[in-house]
């Protein structure tokens, strides 16, 4: 592996968990400042959830493309951006990053460092949603992307997933590696295993979608 293409599964893997340590931990906060109040834990999750996202953009953007997400990974090798060759080493430390964020996050709560989600996500409404989800994530960043506004990108995904985070009757997971993880989690942002294959399903099938219409909406690059 060349040096560039390192440093770019680094900091994937980097990013990708700091932004599991953002969700599951501002969760666990959130269950603890305002135990009694299940709106007011949603909003604390969702702000830290979209504040965090937007900083590691900016931070890891320059070095990775700053996906740390495999769906945005295989859409833009599609369109002609990540070689082929590059994704599976992204997407693995992407599942990776995102499995160690959860596991050092419950370290720094008192946890254990593993805890197997058990809140079942199982419902068609909800798979519909994760369609939603990902694929207006999709759209957000490939059509600001292809308008050359690259610059535009970490606020308009921040506002985006914060946004979604409500809209969404999943709270929009969005994101294969992140669904991964938040099963190693007992915790607010938890998915029971059981539930992980159909949200991954709806999510790959956002990105079978999402490819074409980003083509006739944007059909140049930037």
């Amino acid at each position: 592996m060349e040096r560039h293409e390192a440093r770019a599964c680094l900091g994937e893997f980097l990013g990708t968990g700091l932004l599991l340590a953002a969700i599951v931990g501002s969760g666990v906060m959130a269950q603890r400042l305002s135990p009694a109040d299940d709106g007011l834990q949603l909003l604390e999750n969702a702000l830290a959830t979209a504040f965090a996202l937007g900083a590691l953009i900016v931070a890891f953007g320059p070095i990775s493309g700053a996906h740390f997400n495999p769906a945005v990974t295989l859409a833009d090798a599609v369109l002609g951006g990540t070689p082929w060759g590059a994704v599976p080493g992204r997407i693995v430390a992407q599942v990776a990053g995102g499995a160690l964020g959860v596991a050092v996050t419950h370290l720094q709560f008192g946890l254990p460092a593993v805890t197997l989600g058990t809140r079942e996500r199982s419902e068609p409404a909800l798979w519909l949603s994760e369609v939603v989800a990902t694929l207006g994530l999709l759209l957000v960043i490939f059509l600001t992307v292809r308008r050359g506004d690259r610059q535009q990108i970490p606020w308009a995904v921040a506002g985006y997933v914060f946004g979604a985070i409500f809209f969404t009757s999943s709270t929009c997971f969005a994101n294969p590696a992140v669904t991964l993880a938040r099963a190693l989690t007992d915790s607010y942002t938890s998915i029971a295993p059981a539930s992980v294959a159909p949200f991954l399903a709806a999510q790959l099938a956002a990105v079978v979608v999402g490819v074409p219409v980003i083509r006739a909406l944007a059909p140049r690059e930037d």
